[in-house]
């Protein structure tokens, strides 16, 4: 299939940031994933490649108590990230992954957060984040692998969105060659358990917002159909429960 990039300037933006919201459970465990693969080095700071609409950023900037830059390609997002998500050591600019507005070895860590399949030159990017990444220092990357696609409660409601994440996220070993020839060791995977909502009920509502890009793929009738079925339960549900699902993030070391 053919998949078209998503304009993150003509859609998206208006409701990405209430229905991607980080929950505090959430939050905590990226930041302690962060903290466990970011490397010994002192790290003073920190590049948010992709920084949308700031979800990230000033939590990166709390959790290493450095300087973070917001790298974002979508002048919509940055107008939502400077509104919503300012931070005394944050700064937000325009740029993407393949043209960093940074200094040759400037950063000590870059996170790059859901972002790397939406790269449309990838080892270009790879290697301007070699340029920018000060050597030692350490590259995070939560995506999703085609071949370690995971059981996502997404699936059960829009069957055709799995299909497009095999197509659209890359492979494991393809990523570790990408950045291997770039000048990068892997140094870790783990897999991070991210909480969505608290409930079936809340899920739906933020699923309303239509903030995943993946929505953008599906016809109109997919989306409204799958829609409501998910409401259909969750107004049955009696039991309330977390929507969760385990998450990649990879570590690699600018050698």
């Amino acid at each position: 299939m053919r998949i078209e990039r998503v304009d993150y300037d003509r859609t998206q933006h208006a409701g990405y940031a209430r229905g991607r919201r980080l929950l505090p459970s959430s939050r905590r465990a990226w930041t302690r994933a962060f903290r466990s693969l970011a490397g010994d080095r002192r790290i003073s700071r920190v590049a948010d490649v992709g920084s949308g609409t700031g979800r990230f950023t000033p939590a990166l900037a709390e959790e290493f108590g450095a300087a973070t830059v917001g790298v974002e390609p979508s002048e919509r997002m940055r107008e939502v990230a400077h509104a919503q998500s300012a931070h005394p050591l944050v700064t937000y600019v325009p740029g993407s992954a393949a043209d960093l507005p940074l200094d040759d070895g400037s950063a000590d860590l870059a996170l790059m957060f859901l972002v790397w399949h939406h790269v449309p030159d990838r080892p270009a990017a790879a290697r301007e984040l070699a340029r920018v990444l000060a050597p030692g220092a350490r590259l995070l990357i939560a995506t999703t692998l085609a071949d370690r696609l995971k059981d996502l409660l997404l699936y059960r409601y829009f069957p055709r969105t799995r299909d497009i994440d095999a197509e659209v996220f890359p492979t494991l070993a393809d990523t570790e060659a990408v950045f291997r020839d770039a000048g990068f060791a892997p140094a870790g995977l783990v897999e991070v358990r991210h909480r969505s909502a608290d409930s079936l009920a809340e899920y739906t509502e933020r699923q309303r917002l239509r903030a995943l890009s993946v929505y953008e793929h599906l016809t109109e009738a997919e989306y409204r159909d799958g829609l409501a079925a998910m409401a259909a339960d969750a107004a049955a549900e009696t039991d309330p429960r977390p929507v969760e699902a385990d998450c990649d993030l990879l570590a690699f070391t600018r050698t």
